[in-house]
Protein backbone atom coordinates (compact mmCIF):
# COMPACT_ATOMS: atom_id res chain seq x y z
CA UNK A 1 0.00 0.00 0.00
CA UNK A 2 1.30 3.38 -1.17
CA UNK A 3 0.33 5.33 2.17
CA UNK A 4 1.82 8.55 0.55
CA UNK A 5 -1.10 7.90 -2.36
CA UNK A 6 -3.64 7.75 0.25
CA UNK A 7 -2.79 10.44 2.05
CA UNK A 8 -3.12 12.34 -1.57
CA UNK A 9 -6.67 10.31 -2.04
CA UNK A 10 -8.33 11.39 0.84
CA UNK A 11 -7.17 15.01 0.84
CA UNK A 12 -8.84 15.42 -2.75
CA UNK A 13 -12.53 14.30 -1.66
CA UNK A 14 -12.90 18.36 -0.99
CA UNK A 15 -11.83 19.18 -4.73
CA UNK A 16 -14.74 16.16 -5.67
CA UNK A 17 -17.21 17.61 -3.29
CA UNK A 18 -16.39 21.21 -5.45
CA UNK A 19 -16.76 19.76 -8.34
CA UNK A 20 -20.06 17.86 -7.82
CA UNK A 21 -21.28 21.00 -5.99
CA UNK A 22 -20.64 23.57 -8.76
CA UNK A 23 -21.85 21.31 -11.14
CA UNK A 24 -24.63 20.01 -9.23
CA UNK A 25 -23.93 16.04 -9.49
CA UNK A 26 -24.70 13.23 -7.46
CA UNK A 27 -22.68 11.03 -5.55
CA UNK A 28 -22.92 7.46 -4.21
CA UNK A 29 -23.44 8.91 -0.59
CA UNK A 30 -23.34 4.70 1.13
CA UNK A 31 -20.64 4.05 -0.48
CA UNK A 32 -18.65 7.23 0.37
CA UNK A 33 -19.89 6.77 3.63
CA UNK A 34 -18.05 3.21 4.10
CA UNK A 35 -14.86 3.16 5.42
CA UNK A 36 -13.69 -0.32 3.66
CA UNK A 37 -15.09 0.22 0.11
CA UNK A 38 -11.51 2.90 -0.50
CA UNK A 39 -8.16 1.06 -1.49
CA UNK A 40 -6.73 2.83 1.76
CA UNK A 41 -10.27 0.74 3.60
CA UNK A 42 -9.65 -2.37 2.18
CA UNK A 43 -6.09 -2.43 2.70
CA UNK A 44 -6.54 -1.64 6.53
CA UNK A 45 -9.33 -3.84 7.34
CA UNK A 46 -7.07 -6.55 5.51
CA UNK A 47 -3.06 -6.85 4.12
CA UNK A 48 -2.57 -4.01 6.57
CA UNK A 49 -4.53 -5.18 9.88
CA UNK A 50 -2.78 -9.10 9.15
CA UNK A 51 0.86 -7.06 8.93
CA UNK A 52 0.19 -4.17 11.10
CA UNK A 53 -2.78 -4.71 13.61
CA UNK A 54 -0.28 -5.47 16.28
CA UNK A 55 0.42 -0.97 16.30
CA UNK A 56 -1.71 1.46 18.35
CA UNK A 57 -0.98 3.41 14.81
CA UNK A 58 -3.20 0.94 12.59
CA UNK A 59 -5.75 1.40 15.36
CA UNK A 60 -5.89 4.66 15.59
CA UNK A 61 -5.92 5.18 12.15
CA UNK A 62 -8.94 2.61 11.40
CA UNK A 63 -10.75 4.79 13.60
CA UNK A 64 -10.04 8.05 11.77
CA UNK A 65 -10.39 6.78 8.48
CA UNK A 66 -13.68 5.40 9.52
CA UNK A 67 -14.86 8.91 10.80
CA UNK A 68 -13.31 10.93 7.82
CA UNK A 69 -15.57 8.94 5.83
CA UNK A 70 -19.18 9.29 7.86
CA UNK A 71 -18.27 13.43 7.23
CA UNK A 72 -17.24 12.35 4.06
CA UNK A 73 -20.82 10.87 3.56
CA UNK A 74 -22.78 13.90 5.40
CA UNK A 75 -21.08 16.03 2.74
CA UNK A 76 -21.79 13.85 -0.34
CA UNK A 77 -25.39 13.24 1.16
CA UNK A 78 -26.09 17.28 1.46
CA UNK A 79 -24.77 17.58 -2.31
CA UNK A 80 -27.24 14.97 -3.10
CA UNK A 81 -29.94 16.86 -1.45
CA UNK A 82 -29.47 19.91 -3.76
CA UNK A 83 -28.24 21.71 -0.28
CA UNK A 84 -25.22 22.96 -2.17
CA UNK A 85 -24.60 25.91 0.31
CA UNK A 86 -25.02 23.53 3.10
CA UNK A 87 -22.30 21.37 1.77
CA UNK A 88 -19.68 24.04 0.61
CA UNK A 89 -19.81 25.04 4.43
CA UNK A 90 -19.14 21.45 5.44
CA UNK A 91 -15.73 21.09 3.61
CA UNK A 92 -14.84 24.71 4.62
CA UNK A 93 -12.23 25.25 7.34
CA UNK A 94 -12.37 24.09 10.96
CA UNK A 95 -15.58 22.16 10.46
CA UNK A 96 -15.97 18.39 11.32
CA UNK A 97 -15.12 17.48 7.90
CA UNK A 98 -12.14 19.55 8.30
CA UNK A 99 -11.04 18.31 12.17
CA UNK A 100 -11.75 14.51 10.31
CA UNK A 101 -9.64 14.91 7.13
CA UNK A 102 -6.66 16.50 9.48
CA UNK A 103 -6.88 13.54 11.29
CA UNK A 104 -7.13 10.76 9.03
CA UNK A 105 -3.94 12.59 6.96
CA UNK A 106 -1.97 12.35 10.22
CA UNK A 107 -3.11 9.05 11.47
CA UNK A 108 -2.00 7.51 7.80
CA UNK A 109 1.37 9.51 8.24
CA UNK A 110 1.84 7.81 11.82
CA UNK A 111 0.95 4.38 10.30
CA UNK A 112 3.59 4.77 7.94
CA UNK A 113 6.46 6.07 10.22
CA UNK A 114 5.56 3.24 12.45
CA UNK A 115 5.80 0.66 9.63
Amino acid sequence: MDLDQAIQTHSSWKIKFRTAISKKETMDAAMISKDNCCELGKWLHGEGKTKLGSLNSHADCVVKHAAFHVEAGKVADAINAKKYLDASNMIGTDTTYAKASLAVVGAIMKLKKEA
